[in-house]
């Protein structure tokens, strides 16, 4: 998908979760609205060059949207957890994520579970209802391993179980990593910071909900999936 024209700046810091200070080229410090609820570990550093949308809506109480940040002066992440669905939606409808392939229909946002949507159900006569929750990966530690959470998520690990109580019932689920972040090679369960997530991904696992990880292109024009990446479990990531 393709960004309206971003505009770039300089972070001066992030608070209160959903705003940012932000200084742009010219120098004028604007305040941004920041479409993220993790902890945004690592994609918030100091002075670090951002890209931000603006919007022309007057009823917007805050014009920008902050939506991609360099991280260590060389990868690019995007930050908005509101554009991965739309971005893991249209690379299923184009054929481009193999497992998820020969549906003949997509929907979004489906009620299921305990009060949930599911970000995207795929149904086809010949094949069984194919339940695809999508999760934003944006943490990079070290030798290109990415993490998810990058906080506690009671939220994601409700998810997970039920996407098994799906599988249990003769459908397919699929929990699938959209990694918005160019520096990342393969994906694990934080199992240091969220051990109780971590355990719960490799017992639904064992059920048979299904994980996979596609990695994004990035820059300040567009945004897509380009291939698939490794997922490895939590007794293999960082302790």
């Amino acid at each position: 998908m393709h960004f309206s024209e971003l505009i770039e700046g300089r972070l001066i810091k992030r608070y209160k979760r959903f705003l940012a200070d932000i200084e742009l080229a010219h120098g004028e410090v604007i305040t941004a609205h920041c479409p993220n609820t993790g902890s945004m570990r690592r994609c918030q550093q100091d002075q670090a060059r951002v890209w931000v949308s603006k919007s022309d809506n007057p009823k917007r109480k805050l014009a920008y949207t902050w939506e991609i940040v360099e991280v260590d002066e060389q990868f690019l992440a995007c930050i908005n957890t509101g554009l991965p669905n739309k971005v893991v939606g249209e690379a299923i409808a184009q054929g481009k994520v193999a497992e998820l392939s020969g549906y003949s229909a997509q929907k979004a946002e489906v009620k299921y579970g305990s009060g949930s949507r599911i970000d995207w159900l795929l149904s086809d006569e010949h094949k069984p209802l194919c339940y695809v929750e999508v999760k934003n990966v944006t943490l990079l530690e070290e030798d290109g391993y990415g993490y998810f959470p990058d906080a506690v998520t009671e939220r994601g690990r409700k998810h997970l179980y039920e996407l098994a109580d799906m599988v249990k019932a003769g459908h397919r689920a699929v929990l699938m990593f959209c990694v918005s972040h160019t520096g990342i090679q393969s994906v694990a369960p934080a199992q240091h910071i969220d051990p109780k997530y971590a355990a719960a991904l490799e017992e639904v696992m064992a059920q048979g909900v299904e994980v996979i990880a596609y990695r994004a292109h990035i820059d300040t024009t567009e945004i897509y999936l380009t291939e698939s990446i490794p997922v490895t479990l939590s007794s293999l990531s960082k302790n």
